[in-house]
């Protein structure tokens, strides 16, 4: 297949070239008098999406049970809450 083609003849075989250019997935180069205008690019393939994110995602067995470790606000709340209390 050709690289280029003109707008006349690419009117004429439109839907053949279009056909062409997905089979062979290479780009055509439309011109109108001998000067590039379009180019014609066959579609990437599509990805597939189903296990995409496969081994992304950690799974916990109890997700509502405390992690053990102390936050480091917590001291300063407790503070902030004695002092409030006491006055």
């Amino acid at each position: 297949m050709k690289t280029t083609i003109d707008a006349g003849d690419f009117k004429a075989k439109c839907l053949q070239l279009l056909d062409t250019v997905a089979a062979q997935r290479k780009p055509l180069i439309i011109t109108k008098r001998g000067k590039p205008v379009a180019k014609l690019v066959p579609v990437p393939p599509r990805a597939v999406l189903f296990g995409a994110l496969a081994g992304s995602v950690a799974s916990e067995s109890d997700i509502v049970a405390p992690v053990g470790d102390a936050w480091e606000s917590v001291p300063q709340v407790q503070a902030v809450a004695e002092v409030y209390c006491l006055m």
